[in-house]
């Protein structure tokens, strides 16, 4: 990669000159991940409209990143719209732009942000939850990892978005992977004094998993709130992980 490349970063709005945000996506079968990447996309260009941002997916939807590398006709940054360090951010992502030998640098995963932390209370605030209700239990349920110190990053949501309420408990379940599951947490819960449950999605996008979270919520007679979406907090923390990124690479 030819970092001498990366010549100028400006704050936001007023870039002069900019290597294209190449917005990548884990990608799904569902069609309905595939639109929320892209509205997370506009969100973004409305944020930064003199930035060039660009959608790809890691697999199951087009365009796949491999491909839009190997459109570039100069330095990118490849942005991960994951919010774990996972497989495909740690493994996919990186033999892609090693196998095209695109010149780019690749951004850090979302992670725990506490700006996506917000978008989740503002999730529980839209189904009337609020900090202060008792005998509350909320069930953050995300994509567990092969990678153990990812998964620990995401339990440490419940500290995080338990600060400050005064419900009865927070737990983390996977709904892939490691443990506790997702009915697990659900008992876990309960034995902490639940009297009810909601089920919070660390999820950017709907699609088959969160569906199938649903229906374990919904056999329980529990509610589940919506995943993150294209809000703007989240285009806002993207455009963090780029501007840090090209700044990095700038001081390198």
């Amino acid at each position: 990669m030819r970092a001498s490349r990366f010549v100028t970063v400006s704050t936001p709005g007023s870039l002069r000159s900019c290597p294209p945000l190449i917005l990548t996506a884990h990608g799904s079968a569902d069609p309905r991940s595939a639109v929320t990447t892209y509205a997370v996309a506009e969100r973004i260009r409305m944020l930064r409209p003199e930035l060039d941002v660009r959608v790809a997916f890691c697999e199951k939807h087009a365009p796949n990143l491999s491909d839009v590398l190997r459109t570039l006709d100069g330095p990118a940054v490849v942005t991960p719209l994951l919010l774990a360090s996972a497989y495909h951010a740690r493994v996919d992502i990186p033999a892609m732009i090693a196998d095209t030998g695109a010149d780019v640098i690749q951004a850090d995963t979302l992670g725990e942000d506490p700006r996506l932390v917000t978008v989740m209370r503002e999730r529980l605030a839209e189904h009337q939850i609020h900090q202060f209700e008792r005998g509350l239990g909320v069930l953050v349920v995300a994509v567990g990892s092969s990678h153990a110190a990812a998964n620990a990053r995401t339990a440490a949501l419940a500290v995080t978005l338990g600060r400050g309420a005064r419900w009865s408990g927070v737990h983390v379940a996977y709904a892939t992977g490691p443990q506790p599951s997702v009915p697990d947490g659900i008992e876990l819960l309960r034995k902490s004094g639940a009297r009810r449950i909601v089920v919070a999605p660390w999820f950017i996008a709907p699609g088959r998993i969160t569906d199938r979270v649903a229906a374990i919520a919904d056999a329980a007679g529990l509610s589940m709130v919506s995943p993150l979406g294209a809000h703007r907090l989240v285009a806002e923390t993207v455009l963090d992980r780029f501007d840090t990124a090209v700044a990095n690479r700038i001081a390198a």
